[in-house]
Parts: structure tokens; C-alpha cells; sequence
């Protein structure tokens, strides 16, 4: 059995008596690049705060490469890479500064950092906007500056909360492409509301509404009732029969 990169062993969070997530559990091997599809409010973002030890859980586990985020969070760190959905930037940096800065804390100096930034502008394509303040590049510039951060460190876990949320579609075209390459030597868990997306770039889909996944599966799988995808999700937000 491939090596589990990422686990979630009967989540919880509880927010008072609104359950946020209610005992989500699943296990994502290493090398495969899965789907996060919920409606809005589904539990998503949540989801992957509290794997990422972003938020604490109120029950239940999340593991990182074997780590344990409640005991081992720094250790699960040195693996993980995490882009949040409109992720903190400081606008008054260029992407230089902001590479720097990050792989710093990160721990890497000297020619470990100046190889590390290499390899991230190269990857998110960012040597036309490298010394331009963040706060003046386009909202997908600033995706990629996010992108780049989280991969400062070379992890081999990346949760990415809707990474092209908001682009246009060159845009969203080339986060799609560094995304594939990067699907092809890093286990990924992204969130996506372009189910294209899904058919383009993934393995597997986990599906889930109100808080409870509803469905984990292929994408052949999550399309065997209606070829369309659009269709598919509309039926699973209006049916709650678990899929699996």
C-alpha cells in the first residue's frame, strides 16, 4: 500500500452547536492529486484548516506525512505546503523580498535559498513581475506569488484552497499547468469550484456537503450517473445518500 500523506480520522469542529464538520475521514496516498468540491459553506475551508493545524479540531485527528498536526504541527510543517484561499501577502514587497523573507523563516540561507527562490520563479513563472510590488500585480500574479511561498521549501504534501478563484481564464490556465506539473511528484489536495478543473488535473474526488463527506471516488466514477459534471454536483447537494 502506498505511503498515506494525508489523513483525516473522524474530524470535527464545532462552532457552539453548528457543526462546521462532523466526522470526516479519509486518507490520501502519496503522488495522487485529489478534488475538494462541496458547495459554499460546505465545510471546506474549514476542512483544511484544521489539516493543516491552521484551527484545532474539537474531535478526531489529522496526520501530515505521518504527523500528527495536534502534537507534531512544526515537524508536519517541514512537509506541507499550504496556499489559503486569498492567502496574507505583504503588499509592499516584490516577490524577491517575499520569497526571501519566507524561505528565511523557513530555514534555508545561502545558496539553499538562492536555489529554492530559483526554482519557484521558474516553476510560477514570475521573472517578468520579480521586483514589482506585490500590491500593483494582477490578482493572478499575486496567486502565483502565493503559490511560489508555499513551495519555497519543496514540500511534499500541497493543500491549495480554490487556487484560481477569481482569474481569468489565461490565468486559471496557467495555475492549471503548474499544478499537472506539480501533480507529478507531490500529493495534492485542492479545492475547486470549476469542475473542469477536476477532469483536467485529478485523480480522485472527495465530495462533501454540510460538514459529511458524501462521496470519495475517481472522476469516472463521479460522472457514471450524468456526463456532465455540473449536473453531478447539483444531484449530490440535493441527495445526502452517502456515495462512496
Amino acid at each position: 500500500m502506498a505511503e498515506l500523506m494525508i489523513e483525516a480520522k473522524e474530524l470535527c469542529k464545532y462552532y457552539g452547536s453548528f457543526k462546521a464538520v462532523e466526522n470526516m475521514s479519509f486518507s490520501i496516498p502519496k503522488g495522487q492529486v485529489v478534488a475538494f468540491l462541496g458547495p459554499n459553506g460546505a465545510g471546506k475551508s474549514t476542512t483544511m484548516k484544521l489539516l493543516t493545524g491552521f484551527i484545532s479540531a474539537s474531535n478526531g485527528e489529522a496526520h501530515i506525512a505521518g504527523y500528527d498536526m495536534a502534537a507534531d504541527r512544526l515537524k508536519a510543517a517541514e512537509v506541507l505546503g499550504y496556499l489559503p484561499e486569498n492567502g496574507p501577502l505583504y503588499p509592499d514587497m516584490t516577490p524577491r523580498e517575499s520569497l526571501t523573507f519566507t524561505g528565511e523563516i523557513r530555514g534555508l540561507k545561502g545558496e539553499r535559498l538562492a536555489s529554492a527562490i530559483d526554482r519557484v520563479v521558474k516553476i510560477c513563472d514570475l521573472k517578468e513581475v520579480y521586483d514589482k510590488a506585490i500590491g500593483k500585480l494582477s490578482k493572478g500574479y499575486r496567486q502565483r506569488v502565493g503559490m511560489a511561498q508555499a513551495l519555497i521549501h519543496d514540500p511534499e504534501v500541497l493543500i491549495m484552497d480554490e487556487p484560481t478563484s477569481g482569474l481569468d481564464p489565461n490565468q486559471i490556465r496557467t495555475v492549471r499547468d503548474t499544478i499537472k506539473e506539480l501533480g507529478k511528484n507531490k500529493t495534492i489536495l485542492l479545492s475547486t469550484h470549476i469542475l473542469q478543473e477536476v477532469e483536467a488535473m485529478c485523480d480522485r474526488v472527495l465530495f462533501i456537503s454540510e460538514g459529511r463527506l458524501i462521496f470519495d471516488g475517481t472522476v469516472e466514477e463521479f460522472k457514471k450517473k450524468n456526463e456532465n459534471l455540473d449536473d453531478v454536483f447539483y444531484a449530490l447537494t440535493h441527495d445526502k445518500e452517502v456515495v462512496s
